[in-house]
Formats: C-alpha cells, sequence, structure tokens
C-alpha cells in the first residue's frame, strides 16, 4: 500500500508564490586548492574565479569585493528569501555575514597550511535591515594577528553607508594535517 502525497494548496491572500535557485559546486575542491595557498592567495583565487566559492556564500548571496592582508570587503545581495516573520532580513545572515568577513580577514593572514574557526562572536546589531537597505557592504579587518588566537572585527553597510551592524571575533588558528 503506497500512500499518496497530498496536494498542497494555500490561500490566495498569501499571494503568488516566489523562488530562489541556489547553486554550488563541491566545496572539497577549495578546500584542496586552499591547501595550496596562502590564506590571501586562497581568497584571490575564489574571488578571481579559479576556486569556486564556499556553497554559504551562493547561499546567502556574498561575493568577494576587495582584499588585502588583513582586511576584506564583502557584498551582499538581498531579497525577500533571508526576511524572518516580522518582515525584515533575519539577524542570522547578518551574524553569519559579520562571521564570514572576520573569519575570512584572518585568513588573509594565514601563510600555507594553516586554518581557523571562530571560538567567539559578538554582534550588535543596530538597525533594522530590508531587502531594500541592499546591497550590504560587509568589512572585516584583523585587530591583532596571532600565532594561536587572532582577533578581527567587522561592520556591515547598507547601501546608503549607514552602518547597520557590527562584530568583534576571536578566532582559533591552527596548523592543517598533513596528509
Amino acid at each position: 500500500m503506497t500512500a499518496e502525497a497530498p496536494e498542497l494548496t494555500t490561500p490566495a491572500e498569501w499571494g503568488q508564490p516566489r523562488s530562489r535557485t541556489v547553486t554550488w559546486h563541491d566545496p572539497l575542491v577549495t578546500a584542496a586548492g586552499a591547501m595550496e595557498r596562502s590564506g590571501l592567495e586562497t581568497m584571490e583565487a575564489i574571488r578571481d574565479g579559479v576556486l569556486p566559492p564556499p556553497p554559504i556564500a551562493m547561499l546567502m548571496q556574498f561575493d568577494i569585493r576587495a582584499l588585502e592582508e588583513g582586511r576584506v570587503e564583502f557584498g551582499c545581495t538581498l531579497d525577500e528569501s533571508v526576511y524572518n516573520p516580522i518582515g525584515v532580513v533575519h539577524g542570522g545572515l547578518v551574524c553569519t555575514l559579520l562571521d564570514t568577513v572576520a573569519g575570512c580577514a584572518v585568513h588573509t593572514t594565514l601563510p600555507r597550511g594553516f586554518a581557523y574557526t571562530s571560538i567567539e562572536l559578538k554582534v550588535n546589531y543596530l538597525r533594522a535591515v530590508h531587502a531594500s537597505s541592499g546591497p550590504l557592504t560587509a568589512i572585516g579587518r584583523v585587530v591583532k594577528p596571532g600565532r594561536r588566537v587572532a582577533f578581527a572585527e567587522g561592520e556591515i553597510l547598507d547601501a546608503q553607508g549607514k552602518t547597520v551592524a557590527t562584530a568583534s571575533s576571536s578566532l582559533l588558528v591552527f596548523a592543517l594535517p598533513v596528509s
């Protein structure tokens, strides 16, 4: 006996359904490419299309705008797909963008064979973000590089240049296992 899935219907007042397609490539290709490069070289390879961007960047519509050692600038395209139940961009997207730029700023300071992971992230939300607030610009800066722990900060600006959120981050730095 097989059960048929019930036909889903939605109330007319919900309006027409909307959709967005997300496409990504094998993240292990990027990880393998990172093993052969310094952190800055890895970020440049992603920016330049030599290595595929991480799937999270495709899902959340992040792109790399500028790179230098200890500083990154990313963009984020906004749409209603990232809204929360009260009709604004979910704080989780803002937090993820801040975590990303803080981590990537630290990544740009690391030699080949080293990686990082977030230990702590403190986020300050300063104003609501809407799809019309964007595109967003996120800037990550290394405050203090370290051999074991690095410290970074992040700031997100809306399209009018107003700060919408800030963060401070502590990141563990470690050698990648040699295979």
